[in-house]
């Protein structure tokens, strides 16, 4: 396999690996056997994955945005005249 993997279009997400970190730790944390499903052990610790919380802080972030006392922050919503060619994510796309 080659060594150079960007070139052949891999992509690790920071989010998957905070994800797969928390993953790792509440199965340490509560000495779960191997074959425990992630999903299940969220569910039964009541602990949200990652992305539903970056959403979570996302949509927060936007109704302060839309009760700030200050106009020019309210400007910062305005996505009409943005022209991306990457996929990155940008905040008002996490809501």
């Amino acid at each position: 396999m080659d060594i150079r993997y960007p070139t052949l279009g891999f992509h690790q997400s920071n989010i998957d690996i905070i994800q797969r970190f928390q993953n790792k730790v509440l199965k340490h944390m509560v000495n779960a056997p191997w074959y425990i499903r992630n999903n299940d052990l969220h569910r039964d610790l009541q602990v949200d994955a990652v992305s539903s919380e970056i959403q979570r802080f996302a949509q927060k972030h936007e109704v302060r945005l839309h009760h700030h006392e200050n106009v020019e922050a309210i400007q910062l919503l305005d996505n009409t005249c943005i022209v991306r060619t990457l996929q990155r994510k940008k905040p008002f796309e996490l809501v």
